[in-house]
């Protein structure tokens, strides 16, 4: 595909920026294609690339892509085509195996990966998730029945968002946004609201992370107004922690503190839903949320917060505990309480490393600079 690309470049005159408008592959992964540093294994990314670049049948055929024109030129494609055509028909057969029972099997695969990932961080569990959405994808794009086929857009949509955030812990916020979009566009297909809000609120997180916080409540604002009244009670209560979540770094403490009341008033007093296995959220939780965001206007009940969500914490979220200590270090400091701060960051520091959370070891760094600076 670099090749292709490149011969684009040399004999069409493209650019990668016009390159990556025709194929839909962002500018950035087409550099990376055109050196050689990734590979396109996706049939759909070949089709798009084919359709984009306007290759002719015979280029497409290279491709392991049907022509488009099955009258095609040359004489001698039969047995191409009933390849093709062989290849097509033992796919969708295989799409025909998938009943209810094995939707629950790929969606209990995916809830365990989901505790895994809770415990070990995603570098551990990689080689699994890239298999499992392969899986997925392979079993969605086949399927025939309607109802089989909504109900794999659903698991495709859990699964696509759960290495969507596993990018953004892992600091490659291309593919983060890349699997956030394919969790969206899975849960339009599933005609879910309640995943296709998740996959939409989560996305603005990649926003945070690149330095644009106020697009990302402008997201996280709208996805609140179309779906606030048409998901479960779990699920406002994390649309609208994570609002309050943006506004503090924007610095807008009345917006943050009143995205933080309505998320405690929307909190149902059951701890979970199962119908959200992917929301892991109860008083515990949203107390370590109110102490990540209240900690940037230096409120002296964060500590406190923060103590109590670390004691309600049930030693399985290890990276979720990284971040807690964080915060708490982060407190700490800001109360001149630098002996205090340094167990905290310790086991943060800990927790990151194992979990392989560059997101939270980048946090330990500055913390750790700052209170090399506070002892000073």
């Amino acid at each position: 595909m670099g090749g292709l690309f490149t011969l684009a470049v040399k004999y069409a005159g493209a650019s990668q920026i016009r390159i990556s408008a025709a194929t839909g592959i962002a500018q950035g992964r087409v550099s990376q294609l055109m050196r050689g540093q990734r590979q396109v294994t996706d049939l759909e990314v070949f089709e798009r690339v084919a359709a984009g670049l306007g290759l002719p049948d015979h280029a497409r055929m290279l491709l392991g892509l049907a022509p488009l024109n099955i009258a095609s030129p040359n004489n001698d494609n039969d047995d191409e085509h009933q390849e093709q055509t062989r290849e097509l028909t033992a796919r969708i057969e295989a799409a025909t195996a998938i009943d209810p029972a094995m939707v629950m099997i790929l969606t209990t695969d995916t809830n365990n990966l989901r505790l895994l990932d809770r415990r070990l961080g995603s570098v551990a569990i990689a080689e699994k998730m890239r298999a499992q959405i392969s899986q997925i994808r392979r079993a969605h794009r086949h399927a025939v029945r309607p109802g089989i086929r909504a109900q794999l857009a659903h698991v495709l949509s859990e699964t696509a968002a759960l290495a969507g955030w596993q990018a953004i812990d892992t600091c490659t916020l291309n593919d983060a946004w890349d699997h956030h979009e394919s969790a969206i566009a899975a849960g339009h297909q599933a005609d879910n609201d309640a995943v296709l809000a998740y996959a939409r609120g989560q996305q603005a997180y990649v926003l945070i992370d690149l330095g644009r916080p106020a697009e990302a409540a402008e997201v996280i604002r709208h996805v609140r107004a179309t779906y606030d009244h048409r998901v479960p009670g779990h699920l406002r209560t994390w649309l609208a922690a994570a609002e309050a979540e943006a506004a503090a770094i924007l610095g807008d403490e009345m917006a943050c503190r009143t995205a933080l009341d309505q998320a405690a008033a929307l909190l149902p007093d059951e701890e979970a839903d199962p119908s959200l296995p992917y929301l892991a959220l109860n008083a515990h939780h949203l107390a370590r949320w109110r102490g990540n965001c209240l900690v940037h206007f230096g409120d002296p009940e964060t500590v406190e917060d923060l103590r109590s969500a670390l004691a309600g914490m049930d030693g399985t979220f290890n990276r979720a505990e990284a971040g807690l200590r964080c915060d708490l270090a982060h407190a700490l400091l800001a109360m001149g309480e630098t002996d205090a701060a340094q167990p905290h960051l310790y086991r943060a520091e800990h927790l990151a490393t194992m979990t392989g959370s560059r997101r939270q070891g980048r946090r330990v760094r500055e913390l750790r600079n700052a209170l090399i600076r506070a002892t000073r």
